[in-house]
Order: C-alpha cells, then structure tokens, then sequence
C-alpha cells in the first residue's frame, strides 16, 4: 500500500537514500532536492526526481524554507520527510508545509517548538513525573542573578542555551569566575546561533552515561517505546559509536527507564518517531536531558533488533493510520553497534573534505552510506560519509563482527577517523561496557593516525 503517492525529501546524503530506499519498497515515488555542490551525490541518482535548490551553503538552499517548499509544488509532492538536521525541528516549516497542504512526516510544529525549548522541555517532563537534572525552570537574565542562583545549587554547573543542541550553547563553570566570564558571550552564541538568547543553569554530571530511548506515538493514541541506545562514545559532545541494548543497563533499570520515556510523550501529545534522552550519573541515577522530535542518525541500531522499519513507521503515521503492534509485542533480539564515520582527521578531529579515491566494504554489512568510490566530500555540510552497522547474538560477537568489518574496508584520498574507530572497538574498557561520555578524552592512546 503506498501511504503517499510522492515525497520530496528535504535532505541529503545517506539519509536521503535511507529514506528513498524505503519509499522504493512501498512504492512510492521520491523527489529529491540538491545544492549545486551535491548535483553529482548518490541520493540525487536515487530519486525518481530531483530539484536543484541553490548553491552549495545550507542557508540558501537546504535550510532555504521556500526553495523547499517550491519544489515540492513544482512536483506534486503530496509529502516531505525532513530526514535530521536542516529543517526537521523547524516550527516554521512545519507551519509552512500545513499552509501549502502538504504532509510534514513528522510531529506537529506546537510539540517541534515546545520540545524544542530545553527549559519548557524540563517544566512538561516534571509533570510527567520524569526526573530532570536539578537547575533552573526560568530563564536567567542577568550576571547578578546566575551567580545568586549557582551559590544556591552548588558548582560545577552547565550553562545552557534553551534553544540549543548539537553541544553549542554550553559551557562548564567551576566558580563565579568562570560564570562571569561567559555568561553574556554564552547568550550571545545562544542569539546568534538559535535566535534566542535564553539560557538556563543546571548541575553538572561528571562521568555521565548518554542513554536515549527510541517511541513511536501514532494520532490513535498509542505510545510505544522501542528500548534503548547507549550512546556515550562521543568526541566534542557529538556521538561517534552507538549500541543497543545497553550494557550499562539490568532490566529493572531499563523498565525504569522505558517507562519514563513513555510517560514523558504522553505527556506532550507527541506523535510520529522520537527520541527521549537520557543522562545517568555515576549511582545510576538518569535524569531527561532533551527530545529530538525527529528521525535519528542511529536508528539503524534500534531497526536492527526490532525488525521493524522506522522509516516506514514514520510514513504510516503520517498518513493517520494506526499502529499495527502493540508494545508487549515487540522484542529486541540480540546485540547491534553503529559506528560513524566521518571524513576527519582522527586525532584532531578537523573536517578532511576531498575526493573519496577509493572505498572499499566489507561483505555482509549494512552500510548507510552517502558516498562512494569517486564522491566528492565537500567542506560545506557536515563531514559523515556514512554509518556502519552490525549485528550479532550477543554483545561480544557485534564487536568481533564490527572489528573484522573495520579490519576490511579501506578508505583513499582523504583522511577518517576508521583508525579511531579501529582503536575502539579493541579497547577492553569499552569491550566491558565500562565508559562514558568521557571515553576518548581520557583515553588519548586511542587518537592515532
């Protein structure tokens, strides 16, 4: 059955086949859009249609709203699925799809802004009975007031953006010193940035663990949790290597968990795919950190011990049909690892655009690429060539499959971090299961070229 009879999809690279290799299987028609640095990308190829959007810098043209829109129409679309990144948790555009009466594969624009604020986002999950990290509900306004509010909750503390993510708009503080230092640089980054300066304070978890749990909410009422990610292998707040099941996690915890989760988007009204994130301190104790109202970059981890297709559940709520499952009927089964790799230098971590000269894989491995032999990686969106992805029985034969899979490809004419990723998975401390978000910064041997 095809739910829409086209869909323009408002992104690129491996999402873009991603989402594109799933509407093949449903049979239905897909436009994609392209910059004029991506007019020779695979996702462009992929499409039964493709729509050149502007020049090679996001704002004219994957963040461009109307081009968007455009092209859309020009099509007749009758859909856009937003991928992540870009435009997937714009309320504007959200809005602007509605007035043209064009589908939004996703969640409402009311529920995108509302989550989209870190500080509404604590008050609503509150009400949920969903723990937070202790901080602020307000926004802070002045130099004076922060300091008063930190002598209160105690160093350290993070400074947050409201509007932020991606790890921009935060900053640790150790003392009123550092506070006053940058404070009103934090608010203006926050302006800049996310066009709203409000920030927020919250205590600081030092060796956090980075858990997030996969829901699916249909328009029928029914909310589901998809179990867990752990993902706490990070380089500068942005994650590197993600698994499901946790290995941090014992099933009454991870109970705990889920259902929290569930409470929390009953609470908001959500509807479609999400994510519900979590950080755990050193008691294991786990606190709401944010929700992203859209698809995620590591969601191949959650498809591949479900079985289910989160692509295709996002098409299906869309189209206001009821979800076909119920929560006592979904299992996980086994053990799956994503690694990211991304053209950079592994040990700086710097962005390494270029020519992909060679790209070898190995056999018998999903791979959620956007580029192959010959691409192009240029210095104008982000830096991912792609994800690899496995899956095992259990936890220790997903490593030994992820290192023979890393052992076997090779990848010429630019630098990436698959040396990083090499290093990693042979590292006894992750092979216990024991780290955190602190993993590769208190383990510099594993940053080698």
């Amino acid at each position: 059955m095809a739910y829409f009879k086209k869909v323009l999809i408002a992104n690129r690279g491996e999402i873009a086949r991603r989402i594109i290799r799933t509407c093949d299987k449903l049979g239905i028609e897909t436009v994609a859009v392209y910059s004029e640095a991506d007019a020779e990308s695979l996702h462009v190829s992929e499409a039964a249609e493709a729509v050149c959007i502007g020049p090679a810098q996001a704002k004219k043209s994957y963040l461009n709203i109307e081009k968007v829109i455009q092209a859309a129409k020009e099509t007749n679309a009758d859909a856009i699925h937003p991928g992540y990144g870009f435009l997937s948790e714009n309320p504007e555009f959200v809005k602007r799809c509605e007035e043209e009466n064009i589908v939004f594969i996703g969640p409402s624009a009311e529920t995108i802004g509302l989550m989209g604020s870190k500080l509404e986002s604590r008050i609503q999950m509150q009400k949920a009975g969903v723990p937070v990290v202790p901080g602020t509900d307000q926004s802070i306004d002045s130099i004076e007031e922060a300091i008063k509010i930190a002598g209160e909750l105690g160093f350290p503390l993070m400074l947050k953006a409201s509007a932020g993510g991606g790890g921009i708009g935060m900053q640790l503080v150790h003392n009123q010193e550092e506070l006053a230092k940058v404070f009103d640089k934090t608010r203006q980054m926050a302006n800049s940035y996310f066009n709203d300066g409000t920030v927020f304070l919250e205590k600081w978890i030092s060796q956090p663990r980075h858990i997030e749990v996969q829901v699916v909410a249909d328009s029928h009422g029914n909310v589901m949790h998809l179990y867990e990610r752990e993902c706490s292998i990070q380089r500068r707040n942005q994650k590197v290597i993600e698994e499901s099941p946790s290995p941090y996690l014992d099933e009454e915890l991870r109970m705990q968990l889920l259902e929290a989760a569930v409470r929390g988007v009953k609470q908001i009204g959500y509807t479609n795919v999400g994510t519900m994130e979590f950080i755990f301190d050193e008691h294991k104790n786990f606190y709401f950190l944010e929700m992203n109202t859209r698809l995620q970059v590591e969601h191949p981890v959650t498809e591949e011990i479900t079985g289910l297709d989160l692509v295709e559940l996002q098409l299906k709520i869309a189209a206001k049909e009821a979800l076909s499952f119920k929560q006592e009927e979904i299992s996980k089964t086994g053990h799956a690892i994503e690694c990211r790799l991304y053209a950079e230098d592994p040990v700086t971590f710097f962005p390494s655009p270029g020519v992909i000269t060679k790209l070898e894989l190995h056999e018998d491995t999903r791979y959620d690429f956007g580029f192959q032999s010959g691409s192009k990686v240029t210095p104008f969106y982000d830096p991912m060539i792609g994800k690899i992805i496995v899956h095992g029985i259990s936890r220790e034969q997903a490593i030994e499959k992820m290192q023979k899979t890393l052992e076997g490809m090779e990848v010429q004419g630019i630098k990436t971090n698959l040396p990083l990723l090499e290093q990693i998975m042979k590292n006894d401390q992750f092979k216990r299961g024991n780290y955190t978000t602190q993993f590769i910064t208190q383990n510099t041997e594993l940053l080698k070229n």
